[in-house]
């Protein structure tokens, strides 16, 4: 791409690029703190120790957790169309979640740091033919290096907030450099699409989001029933995806709820795992009998607080929790995604700091489906009150759960608006097949070599695919 830079960009690269001897000691340091996988630190200077696999490749990035989820479904259909997939994210817990999640086939490396030597190495090494971002995570030096080489890019589930709109509206020239190179942007909302289109965005469709579609999270069968078993027949409410400070509202709400309801068990399951032991200290110092996951244990009869500070196991306490607190709300963090708790079954409970899923919230909220809390007095008091009127609880779960339902659709409409990129490498790949076959001249005129596709019969198979639409797994 020919166009010039703006200054911040050049400034950018110029000091990310002179810094790069620095990564050894910053990994060194991100490793001791648990945040870089001890084996694969190379990938984060851009070297691979897995060959590119042969094809078509198309590049899927998400920054976390969040983001790898909601593109999983995508990726399954992309992978069941016979296109190889490489994904990139840049966590620790996310390649985790990689390798319990990503179908047969994809491959998982981290994303290396955003310096201009280890972003040309590593899409040096990989050369994908399509690049698929997901919502917002906009790398300057990753954009600019796979505009420079003509590398279609797509972002998806995107999303603007109100609050880096207003950031980057400070720097528009910065933010219309990196969303001029996108070929497409797909919007999450139509708030969304506004933001991304008045920040430069050249091309921009409204999809919808992507997190509704995901299907429900699973549970270990033996785990499950490990878990039931342990509670029996204990009322069970869940705090999830927690952060500091609403661990505590969550505790004393317990504490205000144990008498009314005797054997209560309440699940913590903080969004950072490692912050576990640290809440079960919390929760003993409040003379509450606490048992942590991530030792093996499980809840007994006399157990207060259960901290599942493991990953991947939302699916668990959301087959057992009928009323579950979804955190990130009560401090002003934005709010975590409520939908996988809705999809199974729970009456949804949220502080006012929602602005993550703010649409989402606002219907939920409006469905009677959720209900907005502004500290730990009135979460205890509405945990209460459902636990008392199960109809009314067992209303509010139905109704967050059609919500979700009718908000569905964003893979279809994603797909469709990916269909002619995955058609043309598909044309390409048969053409260069075709390639290896004998000269036309060496084919009788009247017969069609196998595979092979002459200029007419490359438009014939262009209109069939536009015609026949997406192919669905």
């Amino acid at each position: 791409m020919g166009e010039s830079l703006p200054l911040t960009l050049v400034a950018y690269r110029v000091l990310a690029a002179a810094a790069t001897p620095l990564a050894a000691t910053l990994l060194r340091h991100r490793l001791k703190k648990g945040k870089e996988h001890p084996s694969r630190m190379n990938e984060r200077r851009g070297d691979a120790k897995i060959a590119r696999p042969p094809g078509p490749l198309i590049w899927l990035h998400g920054a976390s957790v969040g983001e790898l989820l909601a593109v999983v479904p995508l990726i399954e259909r992309i992978r069941a169309r016979g296109f190889k997939v490489l994904v990139t994210s840049g966590t620790v817990t996310s390649a985790k979640l990689a390798a319990q999640r990503l179908p047969p086939g994809a491959i998982h490396q981290f994303i290396p740091y955003d310096a201009p030597p280890f972003m040309a190495r590593f899409l040096d090494h990989w050369r994908p033919d399509l690049g698929i971002f997901v919502e917002s995570d906009l790398w300057p030096s990753l954009i600019v290096e796979g505009a420079d080489r003509e590398l279609p890019m797509i972002l998806v589930n995107g999303r603007m907030s109100e609050r880096s709109h207003g950031h980057w509206r400070r720097f528009p020239r910065t933010i219309a450099a990196l969303l001029q190179r996108f070929d497409l942007c797909l919007a999450q909302s139509l708030d969304d699409a506004e933001r991304l289109t008045e920040l430069g965005a050249p091309r921009v469709q409204t999809t919808g989001n992507l997190k509704l579609d995901v299907p429900e999270p699973p549970a270990a069968p033996a785990a499950l029933a490990a878990l039931r078993t342990a509670i029996g027949g204990r009322i069970v409410i869940a705090a999830t995806s927690t952060h500091q400070g609403e661990e505590d509202a969550m505790i004393e709400a317990h504490r205000r709820l144990r008498h009314s309801f005797p054997g209560l068990l309440t699940i913590i399951a903080p969004r950072h795992p490692e912050r576990g032991r640290g809440i079960a200290e919390v929760s003993a110092g409040s003379e509450l009998n606490t048992r942590l996951r991530s030792r093996g244990e499980l809840p007994d009869a006399k157990t207060d607080i259960y901290v599942a500070d493991t990953l991947g196991e939302l699916g668990l306490i959301y087959r057992l929790a009928p009323i579950v607190f979804i955190g990130g709300s009560l401090i002003p963090h934005g709010g975590q995604n409520p939908i996988e708790a809705a999809k199974l079954g729970a009456a949804i409970v949220h502080g006012p700091h929602v602005r993550n899923f703010k649409d989402l919230y606002a219907m939920l909220d409006a469905a009677h489906g959720a209900v907005e809390v502004a500290d730990a007095g009135k979460l205890a008091v509405r945990i209460g009150a459902w636990l008392k009127d199960g109809p009314a609880r067992l209303a509010a779960a139905a109704a967050a759960r059609q919500t979700v339902d009718r908000l569905g659709g964003a893979l279809d409409r994603t797909l469709t608006a990916l269909e002619p990129y995955l058609m043309q490498l598909q044309i390409e790949q048969r053409s260069e097949t075709d390639s290896d076959l004998p000269p036309d001249d060496a084919i009788a005129p009247d017969q069609d070599a196998p595979g092979q596709l002459s200029p007419n019969h490359l438009e014939a198979e262009l209109r069939r695919m536009q015609q026949q639409g997406p192919r669905h797994a």
